[in-house]
């Protein structure tokens, strides 16, 4: 997802958790429909609000926050060229964001407003890194959807920078065919050190593209392969960038598959780094201590919990009661807690993080 947070869903993550809070997200799209069918559908809603709240709230409550809530879609901008709408209404806060994402219509009663759906239904531009490598060269490229752009490195991209660092003296062939060997590993230890900075820069999944040798000596001592969602064999040392374009084609073709396959990468390596928190109960603690910088979650995976003596410590609850401390969501609230600390969050399907208890959480240290 996009880790810009506008100031407009800064002001609901900030909002005081006050019940009801209500949640309204609604297609909103001027093409797809009359004025007269979207003010029926917000009608409709509004309704189905109003019945929820009576079944569960005093009827004055129910009646305050349908009013506001009405009185919200009678304000609404028509002429806006946004795709949906999401409405936050509770006792003291009410606001309105008109979105460029498309969403499903979704009305959520609960303790605290829903950002998860928000961050859910947030479009992933295709962007990624390209790294080719040859026997005489290095380039790499920014790429997405529509375009590639070429990242110049400080690191000499040429083999021939690193001729003068290697023993001169040859004997016979096998002498230099070593040599050779030597100056290509020292040139691509250098492409790799350099690959750091802009894998911390970018912090995109990459795709390296070379022979097969040359992949192979890369392949044994990079640092960064974490961050390698595929290595593409082939000798490309002559394409042009529409050509390479065409190439990657089928390998990002599935761009949900390459953003997992990345996330799984991430979290391998702040493993190996003891930089990870897993399972609900470490990365809740994690978050409340604001040590988030990206939480990776199965997208359907709900978190009932209790506080316990301190902020940071939860536990599961056993069903749903009105008790205080007890948290309907507790997935939503680590959300929360990470965006508002300038982390990021990414969902991921089912199963997917299966080996680390559904939730996992990258630290900033």
């Amino acid at each position: 997802m996009d880790k810009d947070i506008t100031p407009e869903l800064q002001d609901v993550m900030e909002a005081v958790h006050y019940r009801p809070a209500v949640s309204v997200f609604m297609p909103f799209d001027q093409k797809m429909g009359l004025k007269k069918e979207l003010t029926h559908s917000l009608k409709i809603a509004a309704d189905k609000v109003e019945r929820e709240l009576l079944e569960s709230y005093p009827d004055e409550m129910a009646m305050l926050i349908t009013e506001k809530l009405r009185g919200i879609i009678q304000k609404l901008d028509f002429n806006t060229h946004k795709k949906s709408i999401a409405i936050y209404v509770s006792p003291v806060f009410e606001k309105v964001l008109y979105l460029d994402i498309a969403v499903e219509e979704k009305i959520i009663i609960d303790e605290s407003f829903e950002i998860r759906y928000l961050v859910y239904s947030k479009k992933q531009l295709h962007k990624y890194l390209v790294l080719l490598l040859s026997g005489k060269e290095s380039r790499i490229y920014l790429g997405n959807t529509n375009s590639f752009i070429r990242i110049l490195s400080d690191t000499p991209e040429t083999v021939s920078a690193y001729i003068n660092d290697a023993p001169e003296k040859v004997a016979n062939f096998s002498d230099m065919s070593s040599r050779k060997e030597i100056i290509t590993d020292k040139f691509l230890h250098h492409i790799d050190n350099s690959l750091g900075t802009i894998l911390k820069t970018y912090q995109l999944p990459l795709f390296v593209l070379g022979s097969e040798k040359i992949l192979g000596h890369f392949k044994s001592f990079t640092k960064h392969a974490g961050a390698i969602v595929e290595y593409v064999q082939g000798n490309y040392e002559e394409t042009t960038m529409p050509d390479l374009k065409k190439i990657l084609e089928p390998y990002v073709a599935d761009w949900k598959k390459v953003i997992q396959k990345d996330l799984l990468n991430q979290i391998e390596d702040a493993a190996g780094k003891k930089k990870l928190a897993v399972g609900m109960r470490e990365v809740w603690r994690k978050a409340m201590q604001r040590k988030g910088r990206l939480l990776i979650v199965e997208k359907n995976y709900v978190y009932a919990a209790l506080h316990g003596s301190h902020e940071d410590i939860i536990y599961k609850a056993g069903k749903p009661n009105n008790e205080f401390p007890y948290i309907h969501d507790a997935v939503d609230d680590i959300i929360e807690k990470v965006l508002e600390n300038e982390g990021d969050v990414e969902f991921v399907d089912k199963d997917i993080l299966k080996d680390y208890r559904q939730i996992a959480l990258v630290l900033f240290y």
